[in-house]
This record gives C-alpha cells, sequence and structure tokens, in this order.
C-alpha cells in the first residue's frame, strides 16, 4: 500500500493496481502548485465530507477518469445528479471493494456543500487492504468513538488532523493515536492556511515523547506500508 500526500487533507492510495483519491483539495492549494490534477489517477475517491476544501477537485476528476465516488449518503447524490458514478454509505457500514474493505465511521464536524446546502454528517474511512489496515479520521475532534475502531481493526497507520481550531490539535492527536491503538500517525489538515500553521518540530517532539512516530510529508512525497 502506498500513500502520497497532495497537501491539505489530499491524499493518493494506491492498493496493487487500484488507485484511490481522498479529498481532493489541490488546484485551489498554493502549496501544491506542483501537483497537476489531470495527471492523477482515480479509481475512487473518497469523500469524507461536503467541505470545499475536501471536494473541490472532486468533480473535475472524477468526470476524466470515471472514478468511482464513495461517500455519505447526501454527497453521493449530490454527484450522481451530475453523471458521476457513486457509492453511498452511511455510519457503521462497510462494503468489500476490490482493494479491500472500507468502513464509514463517526467523526465530529460539520458538513456543507459551498453553497450552504446540507452535506450529511462528517465521518472518517477505515480501509482494510493489501494485508495493511489504516484509518483516515477525516475533519474531527477527539472522541471516544476511536475507541471502538481496534476492538475490529488492528490498524497499521492512523491519518490524524493536527492543525487545531477546526479539528484536532496534537495534544488531542496524541490522545487519538491511544484511542485507535496505533502508533505511527500520518499528519494531516495543516499548515494550509492561518489558522492551521502549526510548529513542526513541536509536534513531532511530543510524539516522539510519547513513543509515537508522527511522519510530517512534504506534498508530493509518499510512504509505502
Amino acid at each position: 500500500m502506498k500513500i502520497t500526500y497532495f497537501g491539505h487533507a489530499s491524499l493518493g492510495i494506491q492498493v496493487n493496481d487500484v488507485n484511490i483519491l481522498v479529498d481532493p483539495f489541490i488546484s485551489a492549494n498554493p502549496k501544491a502548485s506542483a501537483i497537476d490534477i489531470n495527471t492523477l489517477k482515480a479509481d475512487y475517491i473518497l469523500i469524507t465530507h461536503a467541505h470545499q476544501d475536501h471536494i473541490l477537485d472532486v468533480e473535475a476528476i472524477a468526470k476524466r477518469t470515471g472514478a468511482v465516488l464513495v461517500s455519505n449518503f447526501e454527497i453521493t447524490t449530490h454527484y450522481e445528479k451530475m453523471g458521476i458514478e457513486v457509492h453511498p454509505m452511511n455510519h457503521g457500514g462497510q462494503w468489500d471493494f476490490e482493494f479491500g474493505t472500507v468502513k464509514y465511521v463517526n467523526a465530529i464536524h460539520t458538513s456543507s456543500f459551498p453553497d450552504g446546502s446540507y452535506g450529511g454528517q462528517p465521518g472518517g474511512f477505515v480501509i482494510e487492504g493489501e494485508h495493511k489496515n489504516i484509518y483516515i479520521a477525516g475533519d474531527t475532534a477527539l472522541t471516544f468513538d476511536m475507541k471502538l475502531i481496534p476492538m475490529q481493526t488492528k490498524l497499521d497507520l492512523a491519518i490524524l488532523p493536527i492543525g487545531d481550531n477546526f479539528t484536532m490539535g496534537i495534544d488531542d492527536a496524541i490522545l487519538a493515536s491511544d484511542f485507535v491503538s496505533c502508533d505511527k500517525v500520518l499528519g494531516y489538515h495543516y499548515d494550509t492556511f492561518g489558522y492551521i500553521e502549526i510548529d513542526h518540530e513541536v509536534a513531532k517532539r511530543k510524539f516522539f515523547e510519547k513513543n509515537k512516530d508522527l511522519m510530517l510529508l512534504e506534498i508530493g512525497d509518499f510512504i509505502e506500508l
């Protein structure tokens, strides 16, 4: 499993020959100017919630690639009207896709489209694929619901928001990694704009002091599990 960071909360995940994008907000992110969305491969697009900084490039990429959009019922209904192929889900539900099993789990946040219309309830994803299991938290506060995840899935990586203000910050993300029983963390949703800028060295040190590994990738870089 190869995971590429495209800035903010945007990820590329490759499982064997299947390409998955998560929350593509790239073309309007000046920090991701080196990434051309017209070159990105996508068989599936996973969307955690409807805010613009998570859906901006969905329509363009989905229509170019023919990707299947996976999200909550309200979001998939919105995009299905555009002619995009969708797979609707809701909290607690899971589905076996060609690349592995996906479960849509709780997140504490808000969710609305840029025009203010309702975007359903926000969520995150637990993906079990290629003998590796990951948790993509989405935009969320720290929540005891996270403790349910390791009761069913042993995680190899937790992808957690760390920018604070709109989501968890560093200290709560450390607790979240305890809740999900995973000490290997990829941080995201930070530095894109002023409200969520962080001190990288402080963040890494705090995780290290708790015997945890916080990875902060440069945009375009990747890790392999």
